[in-house]
């Protein structure tokens, strides 16, 4: 890929890790020769055993639609176990950053601008196809570590079965628009250059045609970390400051009342959905990865704050479903 660095000294490469998230490592590597800089670039390594879950195909063919529409960093090349991008200057946002409402107007304004990229191919929303592959993996795994088995056996898979499929049908009236989605909005996946007044949204490997409700409700649910401390996900009039600054960046203040409450019942109701997808996804991790991260316990903190959430979200969408079949 650079054959002009083939002939330097290895004394002039510096290897840096600069974030290493529950799925991948990224690398930062400076190029220097003297007493100058010629280049940074950034390698994004993907963890073992992460084609079991993420279709790197789709993912790899999407990123150069992404970054030709302005997104993330410039893809420079690919390799066997990860890709080659330009270093973006910029530090990734903690969960409480994601909270501070000038973030979040800019975060907002570049996420419509995302739904807004034209990839060629199937627009089919991939939310319900991805769920119930995951399901079926996650349903027929073994483990060698006793301990984690017996875990592992106390999940009720047909529960989760009525639960994925109940929460389908009734997130299918809502009607939600198929966008082209990022479906990974956490904090580590936003960089903010403050100095420049600049963000980006990095990191497309789950990016897909798929609801907007998903989008920014699996957003919001991002709000409370890996820690899961669901006390920060965001309430009506965060939700509200949000959604105005996404569907009129330029005249916030004028959103209809009517919109926001539509955008309001979409992002809460798949955000539950969101927790059944990243909590099966757990289930998986937690037999295939080798990262040091408790992923069978975030199955069931993900699972239970789901259960705890589940009756009043899905009463708000059923009471507004009957109020548009009124008016």
């Amino acid at each position: 890929m650079f054959k002009a660095w083939s002939k330097f000294d290895d004394s002039c490469f510096k290897v840096e890790q600069i974030s290493g998230g529950i799925t991948n490592m990224l690398l930062k590597v400076t190029v220097k020769k003297g007493d100058s800089i010629n280049e940074i670039i950034t390698i994004r390594l993907y963890g073992p055993n992460t084609e079991y879950i993420i279709d790197r195909h789709r993912e790899l063919q999407a990123i150069k639609y992404i970054t030709a529409a302005g997104f993330g960093a410039k893809w420079l090349g690919i390799f066997g176990n990860g890709i080659v991008q330009s270093f973006i200057n910029a530090h990734t946002l903690t969960p409480s950053d994601m909270r501070d409402p000038k973030l979040v107007a800019k975060i907002a304004k570049q996420l419509r601008r995302f739904h807004h990229v034209e990839i060629p191919g199937s627009k089919e929303p991939q939310l319900w196809n991805d769920i119930w592959k995951f399901y079926e993996k996650a349903s027929v795994l073994k483990f060698d570590d006793g301990e984690k088995q017996k875990t592992y056996e106390t999940v009720s898979f047909k529960e989760l079965h009525e639960e994925i499929h109940d929460l389908q049908v009734l997130c299918d009236r809502l009607k939600s628009p198929v966008l082209f989605s990022h479906n990974d909005l956490l904090s580590g996946n936003i960089m903010i250059n403050h100095e420049e007044d600049a963000l980006y949204l990095i990191d497309y490997e789950y990016a897909s045609y798929n609801y907007r409700g998903f989008d920014i409700g699996n957003h919001f649910a991002e709000y409370a970390g890996f820690e899961c401390d669901y006390s920060l996900y965001p309430d009506m009039n965060e939700q509200y400051h949000f959604f105005r600054h996404y569907l009129q960046p330029d005249r916030p203040h004028e959103v209809p009342e009517n919109d926001l409450k539509t955008l309001y019942v979409e992002a809460n109701i798949y955000a539950l959905a969101s927790h059944l997808f990243w909590s099966l996804w757990g289930l998986i991790q937690a037999k295939m990865s080798p990262i040091d991260f408790d992923y069978l316990d975030y199955f069931f903190l993900r699972y239970k704050e789901y259960k705890r959430k589940k009756e009043k979200h899905i009463s708000m969408a059923l009471s507004y479903l009957s109020e548009c079949r009124n008016e």
